[in-house]
């Protein structure tokens, strides 16, 4: 029995039940008419894993129907789960907590189709918010049918906030010059998204770059005065400067004003009572304008006026404001000046994790959402591994100190090159520690998500998925880095040096590792369910890219001729832009593709291909 996350009790009670035509799906006339959307969650999930179209209703249940009722003697996020030969009974404290029941017995019915072993299960989260935040700015936005479907399988998975980073991809009114050349975000999808998330108990949050990493918006001719170094506007795109730079002045009045208009105008679509400012890595504050004043008053004092005018402005308009803890954790005696309902988001990414940052804050007095990350920005397959150490990592630190909740991060420095759903089992690593401590060791979780999420009744495919970035030599990042240093005239040479004498022998042993790991997962193909093995052959696809760039790196080292491995570049890009136009809109798919197309020209010019 697979059950993700793992419920805190589960009793098996000996015996079945077996699911006939004339069983119903009965909706108690104790349960508000949220819990409906549940009730058609379940009804579907019958229908595709048995095959057989019960029907839903409300009133009193009947032998072998499947009832749904709230319990108020429960406890509001606990939920009780009793499947037995006579029929199965949901109850939950309230809405949220009885579809958490649902998600269950969901996952129950896609592994035992209409022959349910009987059992009983008790079951609560350690903590109250369990969330998923990502990047819909750097590289790729997902087109609005996508992002429903990563919020069912958010839900599938128990978890209940979700929160899209944006910079400069939501159509704002009247600042045409930030978002004319991107596909942004329109008003009536977000709060079509917004409705879509709540229905499904799930909290969409407004998520808004404030701060630092303002790179579109104090690029543009608009709004170039108010970076805090000069020469913002009219410069030539760059994946690197895009993550490095691009801070507001918060001397200038003008700063502030902007600001609390674009989150005027931006808060008004979502449902929620939070906003997240996010004011992260301000790499520049006082390194320009506001040298001088810094100087004087510190960088801290600076950092912090400016994020409490925008908390206080928030506030005011009944919302609790967020933001990440980085710059804030540097002086943390000023988290007393914030509104006392403030959120601090106290990120760390790291498999190796100290608790350094969510012990300063929590000392500080600040209220918490510890934040781990997928580990899939910079890479064509996530570092799955990686990922599952650092959100165990995280989620401890969490409960030592008492954080509110969890929300796992899916960044898209670089383009955000992979496919979106090689980042699902990392967000189900991230429901499971959130939700509790009994959590399976890494091989046996991806035996249980291959399983569950993906149908593949060997276990395997998640295992396989997982290797494809362990054999990186020379990966996106360094590509990317690679070309850009070359283009602005800067020293490439420490760039290779990185790689060291053993390079070779890297390469070599990652190249059979690939061959052997191609035919694995073509293999694994026959064991997973037909709609999932569109995924299994991208999977195949990046493991091919993998294996490119790395011999893209050897022909740098002077150690293999370009052959044609242009072409092959090229190839492969043509068949990852469909991927990409699969799930995504345009995006920084031309951006992408440049990077492609520079190593293409460089191969071409050093063998005359």
């Amino acid at each position: 029995m697979v059950l993700l996350p793992c419920p805190k009790k589960v009793q098996e009670q000996g015996g079945n039940y077996h699911l006939n035509f004339k069983a119903m799906i009965v909706v108690d006339s104790s349960c508000p008419e949220g819990i409906d959307v549940y009730a058609q969650m379940l009804q579907e999930e019958i229908s595709s894993s048995t095959g057989i179209k019960i029907k839903r209703t409300r009133g009193l249940a009947k032998k072998g129907d499947i009832r749904l009722f709230v319990d108020e003697s429960c406890f509001e996020s606990r939920y009780y789960l009793d499947v037995n030969e006579d029929g199965i009974t949901i109850r939950g404290g309230w809405t949220a907590s009885l579809g958490q029941g649902v998600q269950t017995l969901r996952q129950l019915f896609r592994q035992y189709a209409g022959l349910l072993p009987a059992v009983k299960i008790e079951d609560e989260p350690d903590f109250k918010t369990r969330g998923f935040f990502h990047d819909v700015t750097r590289g790729r936005v997902q087109t609005l049918s996508n992002l429903k479907k990563m919020v069912d399988t958010m839900a599938f998975y128990k978890l209940n906030q979700l929160q899209l980073y944006i910079e400069h991809t939501y159509l704002f009114r009247d600042m045409t010059e930030l978002w004319r050349d991107e596909t942004p975000l329109e008003a009536q999808e977000i709060m079509e998204l917004d409705a879509y998330c709540a229905e499904r108990g799930i909290e969409l949050v407004p998520c808004l770059a404030s701060f630092g990493h303002l790179y579109k918006l104090l690029g543009t001719r608009s709004y170039a005065a108010l970076c805090e170094l000069e020469g913002s506007a009219g410069q030539e795109f760059s994946f690197w400067d895009r993550m490095a730079h691009h801070t507001l002045n918060p001397l200038d009045l003008r700063s502030m004003e902007l600001i609390k208009g674009m989150i005027g105008e931006f808060m008004q679509l979502f449902s929620s009572d939070k906003f997240n400012i996010c004011a992260d890595e301000t790499f520049d504050l006082g390194t320009g304008k506001s040298r001088e004043e810094a100087g004087e008053r510190g960088r801290g004092v600076l950092y912090a006026e400016f994020v409490s005018g925008l908390f206080d402005y928030l506030v005011e308009n009944g919302k609790t404001p967020m933001f990440w803890g980085d710059i804030i954790c540097e002086s943390p005696a000023l988290i007393k000046e914030f509104p006392g309902e403030t959120i601090c988001l106290a990120w760390g990414y790291s498999e190796q994790e100290k608790d350094t940052q969510v012990r300063v804050l929590s000392e500080a007095g600040a209220k918490l959402y510890v934040c781990p990350g997928t580990r899939g920005w910079n890479h064509f397959v996530n570092q799955m591994y990686e990922s599952y150490e650092n959100i165990a990592r995280m989620c401890d630190y969490g409960r030592k100190y008492h954080a509110l909740g969890v929300l796992n991060t899916d960044w898209g420095d670089y383009g955000h090159v992979g496919h979106p759903d090689f980042s699902i089992p990392c967000m189900i690593y991230g429901a499971a520690f959130s939700w509790g401590r009994n959590v399976a060791e890494f091989d046996e979780m991806n035996r249980m998500i291959s399983l569950l999420e993906y149908g593949d009744a060997s276990g395997e495919f998640v295992g396989y998925l997982a290797k494809i970035s362990t054999l990186e030599v020379f990966g996106w990042a360094n590509a990317v880095q690679y070309k850009e240093w070359t283009q602005k005239g800067r020293e490439t040479e420490g760039i290779l040096k990185d790689f060291g004498a053993d390079s070779e022998q890297r390469f070599a042993m990652a190249d059979k590792q690939a061959a052997e790991l191609s035919v694995q997962l073509s293999a694994v193909c026959r064991s997973m369910s037909g709609e999932k093995r569109r995924i299994a052959a991208c999977a195949q696809l990046s493991l091919r890219m993998v294996v490119l760039w790395n011999r893209v790196l050897m022909y740098l080292l002077g150690k293999m001729p370009a052959g044609m491995l242009a072409g092959e570049l090229e190839e492969c890009l043509y068949h990852y832009k469909a991927y990409w136009r699969e799930n995504s809109r345009e995006g920084d798919l031309a951006r992408v593709s440049d990077v492609f197309f520079w190593y293409a020209d460089l191969l071409r010019d050093g063998s005359g291909e």
